[in-house]
């Protein structure tokens, strides 16, 4: 399985802030960045920092995208 940030990086170009300035905005850790630049899941809390702080629903940041070989 598979997860894609995408729509967060859009959101950001829409908010015109850059990926390092979600670490203070969301307070997330800068391995939550990481993890989400490789699209590796992130927990559940660290989602919910985003959203509240870009004022967004989960959605709008983050797709699950599943692998062709488990269809």
């Amino acid at each position: 399985m598979a997860w894609s940030y995408d729509r967060l990086w859009k959101l950001l170009i829409d908010k015109k802030l850059k990926k390092t300035s979600l670490i203070e905005v969301a307070h997330i850790h800068s391995n939550t960045l990481a993890r989400m630049s490789k699209n590796e899941p992130i927990s559940m809390e660290a989602l919910g920092k985003l959203c509240t702080a870009l004022d967004c629903r989960i959605e709008d940041i983050v797709e699950f995208v599943p692998d062709k070989s488990e269809s």
